[in-house]
């Protein structure tokens, strides 16, 4: 079947890059024609640009200045050191996009690519605090009526939308054939719109873990060390990482530049190397979901911390899920006293999750609800 997806594939993030790549090589490997439809409207480009404003609450008089003063060092650090480049090559190699590209809704809808099944999903698509969370076209309502339209582990990222969006993306659900998501959350949000739901697993769960080592590039550290991958520079998952270092005699590498200057950052980070340092790491220390994500597949030792933001829902649920609720912490205390990983009993759980998750492509995409 000629199949389109339509997710946020190109925002130099490794989750979304990854999430990206493993729905369409699940469905390649099921003899389904794919392509990615090329979507990049305004807010989700320019993401090295100097004078972009990732966050609408920042773009502000005086907190606008501060937050590119901010970011300036990074987005510089990116250049030079390559890691756009290797977002930039991971996609042209990687990730099959459509001819033309998509700047608009309105250019989606008047001149909508050719498939007889369209696929929302994954990851943050529907998030009501992002742009894209009020975007019709991540709702597929640029589409024919004759065609089949599916989300696939589509995340609100959240555990309740505000009222005032929760109208528009009832009407815009109601259009959908088949719709599933990737928390639980996202069910009972589905369930208070009257909408029927799936719940299924993040993409990146429907490959096989050998074939994400072979997409992984080379050892980047050469001693042990304890991975952090952190959103929010915070000092609590510093902490943890130097204090489980020095337990493991290890050092602590960093994806992303963080304030402590013991910590060593890894440099040129794009989706392969992100899968490498998270396989050879001794542990992680994250508030990532997509951390979470590999370090379950790669059956890594990690301590989860919640973001400041309101996107911990799916962290929370994927825990939940295989459970490991007691690996979200607070502290370095919280740390001192978890037992090990039962590893068969998480796997168990996740090789039911991923089964019933592809039965349930299986089933959709050839014309079932």
């Amino acid at each position: 079947m000629k199949i389109k997806t339509i997710t946020c594939h190109d925002v130099y993030n490794a989750g979304a890059s990854l999430q990206a790549y493993a729905l369409q090589h699940y469905l390649q490997q099921c003899g389904h024609d794919v392509e990615i439809i090329d979507y990049k409207p305004d807010y989700l480009s320019g993401h090295y640009k100097f004078s972009l404003i990732n966050t609408p609450r920042y773009n502000k008089p005086f907190i606008r200045e501060l937050y590119l003063f901010a970011h300036f060092p990074q987005r510089f650090r990116a250049y030079v050191e390559g890691k756009k480049q290797r977002f930039d090559q991971f996609k042209s190699e990687y990730l099959i996009i459509t001819k033309k590209r998509y700047h608009s809704f309105d250019e989606l809808r008047d001149m909508p690519p050719e498939a007889e099944c369209f696929i929302a999903g994954s990851d943050q698509i529907w998030n009501p605090y992002l742009p894209n969370g009020s975007d019709p076209s991540f709702y597929l309502q640029f589409t024919p009526d004759n065609v089949r339209r599916i989300s696939f582990a589509a995340s609100f990222a959240t555990d309740a939308l505000p009222d005032e969006k929760k109208q528009m993306v009832k009407t815009w659900l109601t259009r959908m054939d088949s719709i599933s998501v990737r928390e639980k959350s996202g069910l009972n949000i589905l369930a208070e719109m009257g909408i029927k739901g799936t719940a299924v697993c993040d993409p990146v769960f429907l490959l096989e873990k050998e074939e994400w080592k072979e997409l992984a590039v080379h050892r980047l550290n050469e001693k042990p060390y304890i991975l952090v991958y952190d959103f929010e520079n915070n000092e609590i998952i510093q902490t943890i990482a130097l204090n489980l270092a020095k337990r493991k005699n290890t050092e602590v590498v960093s994806v992303l530049p963080v304030k402590n200057k013991t910590i060593k950052t890894a440099r040129a980070v794009g989706p392969r190397e992100f899968l490498s340092l998270i396989l050879f790491s001794e542990a992680v220390v994250s508030n990532s979901f997509h951390a979470v994500a590999f370090s379950l597949i790669f059956h890594k030792e990690m301590f989860v911390l919640k973001r400041n933001e309101n996107l911990n829902a799916r962290m929370i649920d994927l825990l939940g899920d295989v459970g490991l609720q007691d690996r979200l912490v607070n502290d370095w205390a919280g740390c001192d006293v978890l037992h090990k990983i039962n590893w068969d009993a998480v796997d168990r759980v996740l090789e039911k999750k991923i089964e019933n998750s592809k039965m349930f492509l299986t089933v959709v995409v050839e014309g079932g609800k």
